[in-house]
């Protein structure tokens, strides 16, 4: 029987060069944006750094390139915090704590500290976890022995309800409609 460790390794032997680049800067990221963890913004922000081929013209032809997206996260778009809503039912409105605590104390006041890996590197969230298992199993849905960072977007795609998708989603593109157009065009190029 196969450990989930071995599973893990033998997952990471079919990365390209591009998508294992794109995983480490998933996690400078994190720990460049001050976040204990790497989730799926950090991953996008990680294939907008690293991505080639059809997945590189396809993020080019709307406009989803790395720079704004990393502003857009640094500015907490595309981010969900679970308790906004229910602090809305009362009354308090946690954008505007934070645009007050950032004027008061500086950017990023609010932000977790904390809680990230022993040896201080941010750990991957569950979200970005299961986003490269997704990557694995669209690589084995349209017959290819690698994963590229192609197929990391397309784990992505399959989570719009996560940061990454909601970021998508800020281009003009349902995550949906960005995964489709993808694998047409991976499809044509096998």
């Amino acid at each position: 029987m196969i450990s989930r460790r071995q599973r893990g390794a033998t997952m990471f032997e079919r990365f390209t060069g591009s998508a294992r680049d794109a995983v480490t800067q998933a996690r400078t990221e994190a720990a460049d944006l001050g976040d204990v963890e790497v989730g799926t913004q950090h991953v996008l922000l990680g294939v907008l750094w690293n991505a080639e081929g059809a997945g590189k013209q396809l993020l080019d032809e709307i406009g989803l390139d790395y720079r704004t997206t990393r502003q857009r996260i640094a500015d907490g778009v595309g981010q969900t915090f679970p308790d906004a809503e229910a602090l809305r039912g009362i009354g308090i409105d946690l954008d505007e704590v934070r645009r007050r605590a950032e004027q008061a104390f500086g950017k990023g006041a609010l932000n977790r500290r904390g809680g990230g890996r022993e040896d201080g590197r941010p750990r991957f969230a569950q979200e970005s976890k299961k986003t490269l298992e997704l990557a694995l199993r669209e690589a084995i849905a349209l017959r290819q022995n690698y994963l590229g960072t192609e197929h990391i977007l397309l784990g992505l795609t399959r989570l719009p309800a996560s940061s990454a998708g909601r970021l998508i989603a800020a281009s003009g593109v349902t995550p949906d409609e960005l995964g489709a157009r993808l694998r047409q065009r991976l499809r044509k190029a096998a």
